[in-house]
């Protein structure tokens, strides 16, 4: 006969077995469960967030190709329409194709020499038109395609710069966005002075005009003056100024745009080295206690900050502060996967099994 002891050790080695066996099913089951889980997931059916909160909208950026496309659908929509008309234009003509492209550039970039102009009621009332479409068109034309030749410009000045030096591309590349505004402003620059004596030597030679009255012209074209008494008067001077009188304009009024950024960087980055480097006080401390729990967080320090150096305002932090709210669905301050993407009822599953 089996012992006492016989007896234990069999029940146990039973309810071991058993509860090993009930363990594997609890596997089994909970490894269904989670398959079903997933393919519910799967088949959930997400709907739009919550109507308050409505995405921004974000002002579409031209392309260069559009750009220039529209520079070109511009000037060739212009010379087109003066050339319909070119017998109600007056003044010193050349090419009757070159003289419409001639006059719808000059017109564009509002430098109104004078040495042609409209001489009918027709033709007066298509230069207000191209004029107005022009002025239009030319911010957006002309800003874009200056950025475009600068910034293929601005590592080539680094080189320059480093010529002696064993920089390589990641350290120009960093060196370029760290003075980003400077180098442009630099290379605006050059890209004047060239464009400058370009001009200059070119009403010289091909205009022959004396030296004053080529720099004259010049000066008198780039900053859209054109008094009109030294113009370009020949079908080789007219071809060169339709080039030379966009890009001319186009990088004078970069470059003063490029010193005007560049003085308000620096007036900005002293602020930010005078706000980062003052004594705080107590009121300082009070100002930036936004929950107003007597203790400054990390995040209300930064916000208090920014709000000094003039990057946000009291208003931005209003409006960032009830988008969060509206998305906030349980008001428990946090968000979640599930308060930005309401869930539809699931569907059963004998319906996901079908």
């Amino acid at each position: 006969m089996a012992s006492d002891h016989d007896v234990k050790q069999a029940l146990l080695s039973g309810n071991n077995n058993y509860s090993q066996v009930n363990n594997e099913k609890n596997v089994v089951v909970q490894r269904r469960k989670n398959r079903q889980d997933n393919r519910l997931n799967q088949n959930v059916v997400v709907i739009q967030t919550p109507a308050d909160c409505e995405p921004m909208y974000v002002k579409p950026q031209y392309s260069l190709k559009q750009v220039v496309l529209m520079l070109v659908s511009y000037i060739g929509g212009g010379t087109f329409c003066f050339f319909l008309v070119r017998n109600q234009i007056k003044g010193v003509k050349t090419n009757p194709i070159l003289d419409s492209m001639y006059l719808c550039v000059v017109t564009m970039s509002t430098v109104g020499y004078g040495d042609l102009v409209p001489n009918s009621a027709m033709a007066k009332l298509l230069a207000c038109v191209f004029v107005f479409t022009g002025m239009a068109l030319v911010g957006l034309i002309l800003g874009k395609a200056a950025d475009y030749i600068v910034e293929k410009q601005e590592v080539l000045l680094v080189r320059a710069i480093h010529f002696h030096e064993k920089v390589g591309p990641a350290e120009i590349l960093k060196e370029v966005e760290l003075d980003k505004v400077k180098f442009k402003c630099i290379t605006a620059g050059i890209l004047l002075v060239v464009l400058f004596v370009i001009g200059t030597v070119f009403l010289s030679v091909v205009e022959e005009l004396e030296l004053l009255d080529a720099i004259y012209c010049v000066c008198s074209t780039i900053t859209t003056l054109g008094y009109g008494d030294k113009s370009f008067s020949t079908a080789a001077g007219r071809s060169f100024a339709v080039f030379w009188i966009i890009t001319s304009t186009m990088c004078l009024a970069q470059f003063y745009l490029y010193l005007a950024e560049l003085y308000t960087e620096r007036r900005q980055k002293s602020l930010v080295r005078w706000v980062l480097t003052r004594r705080l006080t107590p009121a300082d401390l009070e100002d930036a206690d936004l929950d107003h729990d007597k203790v400054v967080s990390a995040s209300e320090f930064v916000i208090y900050k920014l709000k000094e150096m003039g990057k946000i305002s009291q208003e931005d932090v209003s409006l960032v502060m009830e988008t969060f709210k509206k998305l906030d669905i349980d008001h428990s301050g946090t968000l979640t996967a599930s308060d930005l993407l309401p869930l539809t009822p699931r569907r059963p599953a004998h319906q996901i099994d079908e």
